[in-house]
């Protein structure tokens, strides 16, 4: 089963009031706009995609007017209505990575960190890591799911 719908799209689009959603022949490209601090960045969605030579599977792009992101093997999302964002996962051996994409037109990356680390008290780590799993704790039940 495909991690994206077009309905999750549309709740995606939706989550971060984007300006514009577009549906491409491989992918979606929503565009999210912040006209009080002049900025935006478009979020490409591909639901599944060619990420080797006989790998299938769905990734997201972020364009900003100075980064390029992409997260590879999505295992899910995770939308927030209450916090304007959208928390997009992956997993593998142990470890994810998280990309958060807000209504703002912000964007966060998280990689490479500990699966242990969303479950834990994150009061005893520095602010540092503290972020990191305050952040990617969102998607818990999701990755509990797999």
């Amino acid at each position: 089963m495909p991690v994206f719908t077009k309905d999750d799209i549309d709740k995606i689009g939706s989550c971060l009031k984007a300006v514009s959603v577009t549906d491409m022949k491989d992918h979606h490209r929503l565009k999210i706009f912040n006209p009080q601090e002049k900025r935006g960045l478009s979020l490409e969605i591909y639901p599944e995609t060619s990420l080797g030579r006989k790998k299938k599977g769905a990734m997201v792009v972020v364009y900003t007017t100075s980064s390029h992101l992409q997260l590879h093997n999505l295992s899910g999302f995770v939308v927030s209505e209450e916090l304007g964002e959208v928390t997009f996962v992956g997993e593998s051996g142990g470890r994810i990575a998280g990309l958060v994409v807000e209504r703002e037109a912000g964007c966060s990356l998280y990689a490479n960190v500990n699966r242990e680390l969303i479950s834990s008290d994150f009061s005893k780590f520095g602010v540092e890591v503290m972020l990191s799993g305050v952040a990617l704790s969102l998607a818990e039940d999701l990755l509990e799911e797999k």
